[in-house]
């Protein structure tokens, strides 16, 4: 029989191992070891499945460091083989009781394609299904892009001035986002915006952004030569690795090329206080700021959906 429970002491970080995939289990077991010591998760957040003495799927809750309340689940695993889910639909059950208890009113989850560290999500198909049967459904389907140290930096733009959340405090950022969010091709972000309106949506996004690691000189407006604010860019630094975390163009200003010019100057940023490697997403809909990543000499080197459910 099996049963769902909290991970013992001594499965912490292995949790579900995979014979003959050493890659794997190393990766996901330094993962979940990282996430305890940045506080983006806790041992009593991590579930599994046991059959006997034999763990067979496992899931963790997940929270920007220090968080009291989680907001995803990751490292989820579950026998995908079996020709019906029950063991995962009751992991994630029990992982939406327990994220309940902590005063989360809803869970986010990724699927990246192609597989890759540190999670490996194989299975694809079968981890989508699943999702499904347990509430989940796709908020966005994504592109992720990634900027390697080694190549070359990209230009700044000669054309936009920029100034900084130092000098100028939030209010211009929260009034350009609402500007931006009231026209967005990004489906999370659009529903936020029928969800509660452009204005709030932006004070939602501008607040969940200065959750992630970053200093206040980063995050600018850049401005057209007639002064009018043209382009946002907020770089930072996520629990893994530093991160586009938002960049965009005013309405008024698009089609000249500025999608490329934001993410060159974030990339500028991080790249100044020592970022090797850099990665930022966007909504695969969003084809001015997918050419942007382009321009700007990123990557995409995967796929990513991002699904949600409600508690």
């Amino acid at each position: 029989m099996t049963t769902i429970r909290t991970a013992h002491p001594d499965e912490i970080p292995a949790l579900v191992q995979y014979p003959d995939d050493v890659e794997r289990n190393d990766a996901t077991c330094a993962y979940l070891a990282d996430l305890l010591a940045k506080g983006c998760t806790r041992p009593q957040w991590c579930l599994v499945a046991a059959d006997g003495d034999r763990l067979v799927g496992s899931v963790v809750l997940w929270t920007l460091p220090g968080g009291d309340v989680p907001t995803d689940v990751v490292l989820l695993e579950a026998p995908w083989g079996d020709p019906e889910p029950a063991t995962g639909l009751a992991l994630l059950t029990e992982a939406a009781t327990v994220a309940r208890t902590y005063g989360a009113t809803g869970l986010g989850h990724v699927v990246d394609s192609p597989a890759q560290g540190p999670q490996f999500q194989r299975d694809r198909e079968r981890r989508i299904d699943l999702l499904g049967r347990a509430g989940f459904t796709v908020a966005r389907d994504g592109r992720r892009f990634r900027w390697l140290a080694g190549a070359e930096l990209p230009a700044q733009d000669p054309r936009l001035h920029f100034r900084s959340l130092a000098e100028l405090g939030p209010e211009p950022f929260v009034d350009l986002l609402e500007a931006l969010l009231a026209d967005t091709a990004d489906a999370r972000l659009g529903a936020d915006v029928r969800a509660h309106g452009p204005r709030k949506a932006a004070e939602l996004l501008f607040e969940e952004t200065t959750e992630l690691d970053h200093e206040p000189q980063w995050w600018e407006i850049g401005y057209a030569a007639d002064g009018s604010p043209a382009v946002v860019s907020l770089p930072a630094n996520s629990p893994s690795f530093p991160v586009i975390a938002f960049v965009g163009v005013a309405p008024d200003h698009r089609g000249r090329g500025y999608s490329g010019s934001v993410v060159a100057r974030g990339t500028r940023i991080l790249v100044e206080n020592g970022a090797t490697e850099i990665r930022g997403d966007c909504d695969v809909r969003n084809i001015a700021m997918y050419k942007g990543f382009q321009r700007a000499g990123y990557d995409n080197f995967a796929d990513r959906l991002e699904f949600a459910r409600s508690l």
